[in-house]
């Protein structure tokens, strides 16, 4: 898998025009936050109010402030 990344192609070509490489995008970056930011934030905030419930103490980052 390493070595397919690290390997790069030529350029393809359709009809004589060249075709841009894929590269990260803003909406990439959005929906990678969407499908894995936000849930990992939500199970985390479930976690911390679990634990504030049972030992009386936050341990999450907000408590800070």
């Amino acid at each position: 898998m390493m070595n397919k990344l690290r390997l790069r192609k030529q350029a393809q070509t359709v009809m004589g025009h060249r075709l841009e490489e894929p590269r990260l995008t803003l909406v990439m970056v959005l929906w990678m936050f969407v499908y894995v930011g936000l849930p990992l934030l939500v199970v985390s905030s479930l976690v911390d109010l679990l634990i504030q419930q049972i030992t009386g103490t936050c341990t999450g980052f907000w408590c800070w402030f």
